[in-house]
């Protein structure tokens, strides 16, 4: 089940991502908007947009949600294995694992190894 959930939340945020879904987002406000007169602007027309939109809004949360976990997790797995086998320093596995204040720690070691490889060039 997760295996078909991850395949469909993959692709339906890469199609809600492209120009064409924003387009037919806009074409159908458009349309709500101009259909307005035929309907009074009574308070049935008004649901439809707010409830459609809301419904939209509440599911494509938990699916950009569990995209953005998986990316983030697959990105962090990348680095840690280029840090493993690199020259890097082993230390920085795991850090987003860590406390703001000590990532913080971790980054600012990184602009001071910076300034010291620049005064030595």
């Amino acid at each position: 089940m997760e295996k078909a959930f991850n395949r469909m939340a993959e692709a339906v945020a890469r199609a809600t991502g492209r120009p064409w879904a924003f387009a037919l987002c806009l074409a159908s406000v458009v349309i709500w908007g101009g259909s307005g007169p035929v309907f009074h602007y009574s308070e049935a027309w008004q649901l439809v947009i707010n409830t459609g939109t809301t419904i939209i809004t509440f599911l494509m949360v938990f699916l950009i949600q569990n995209t953005q976990n998986r990316d983030g997790a697959a990105i962090q797995a990348k680095l840690d294995e280029l840090i493993r086998s690199g020259h890097a320093e082993n230390d920085f596995i795991g850090i987003e694992h860590l406390t703001e204040a000590e990532v913080e720690e971790f980054r600012a070691r990184c602009a001071e190894a910076k300034r010291r490889r620049m005064a030595n060039v």
